[in-house]
């Protein structure tokens, strides 16, 4: 089998065709629903599903959902509504600030943060990231948090465990939040919550349970990321979004996903990942993407790490059975 860094490549016609049947068999047979319920965000994820289920079901049974907090980019919310105008759908702004500061998201999150920087206050910005690139060496990998003045002084300290948590925790009610918008929306007009995460992010664990990856279908959590780019320039998405760096936008300091997560590029993660589960040998496919075995292997090593460590996330819940007493 040849391998290059291309062969994560579809047919982007043959796969828009395929999910726009899927999604409106899904929708209307499966769930019997009335159209869709998407929330955008300005990132690639969500353009193209909004697009997809345009196709699937009509401008008029998709709605939009934005929802901006304080924290988020406000580039996040100006791209959002230009996708919208873009595709011709409905859309409604929810700004999930006020629901964070009742669930006290803000206040939890900056504890933990003041913990570890004690000068800490809401002028400054902050973020997570992981501290090594996985390519570059085979280490135990760690989170550090970076905060950034009002002056534009930054100051980065590894995160002792039960911070980190914390912060993660605290920053997961932004996701949890948004779901239960959707699912209003949703609701109120009987249609479904569609999901926007693609293969990276459900099989890496890069969601929140019961946030994010709360939805009544995943029409690209099969499809690498690098494929939702392909998918992207069929279906006209605007080029700004395409463009665009994917972020978390979850911290007051923008971070990447590649920063806070994934820990390379997805061109490359993508096509040592379609090695790994095409059976290539890891000499194949270091020589071509210009590695060496050993930097092939360690992606591979984390790949099954990160699977292993977030199985829990792709889980059902656990049901107990009657005794046989």
């Amino acid at each position: 089998m040849e391998f290059s860094k291309e062969s994560p490549k579809i047919d982007a016609k043959s796969e828009i065709e395929h999910l726009s049947t899927e999604i409106r068999r899904q929708i209307r047979e499966d769930l019997r629903k009335n159209g869709a319920v998407v929330g955008i965000s300005g990132g690639i994820d969500s353009s193209v599903v909004a697009a997809l289920c345009v196709r699937s079901l009509g401008r008029e049974n998709v709605l939009g959902v934005i929802m901006p907090e304080k924290d988020s980019s406000p580039d996040s919310r100006r791209l959002a509504e230009g996708l919208a105008i873009h595709l011709g759908i409905d859309y409604v702004i929810e700004d999930i600030t006020s629901t964070l500061e009742g669930f006290g998201c803000y206040e939890r999150r900056d504890d933990a943060i003041k913990r570890i920087f004690p000068e800490y206050n809401s002028e400054y910005g902050a973020k997570i990231t992981i501290a090594s690139n996985v390519l570059e060496k085979d280490s135990i990998n760690y989170f550090k948090l970076t905060i950034k003045s009002p002056g534009g002084e930054t100051k980065s300290k590894r995160m002792p465990p039960k911070e980190y948590l914390q912060i993660v925790a605290a920053s997961n009610f932004k996701q949890r939040s948004r779901m239960a918008f959707l699912y209003y929306h949703a609701e109120r007009l009987n249609r479904a919550v569609v999901g926007t995460g693609n293969k990276d992010e459900h099989e890496l664990g890069f969601f929140v349970k019961y946030g994010d990856g709360g939805t009544d279908l995943k029409p690209i959590a099969h499809l690498y990321k690098v494929q939702i780019y392909q998918l992207a320039k069929k279906l006209d998405i605007p080029a700004e979004i395409i463009k665009r760096i994917p972020t978390t936008d979850t911290y007051s300091s923008e971070v990447t996903q590649t920063e806070f997560f994934f820990g390379i590029d997805f061109g490359t993660l993508d096509a040592i990942w379609y090695g790994l589960e095409n059976n290539i040998p890891a000499n194949v496919v270091a020589k071509a993407l210009g590695l060496t075995e050993d930097q092939v292997e360690r992606v591979w090593k984390d790949i099954r790490q990160k699977q292993k460590t977030t199985s829990y996330l792709r889980r059902e819940p656990i049901e107990i059975g009657l005794s046989d007493s």
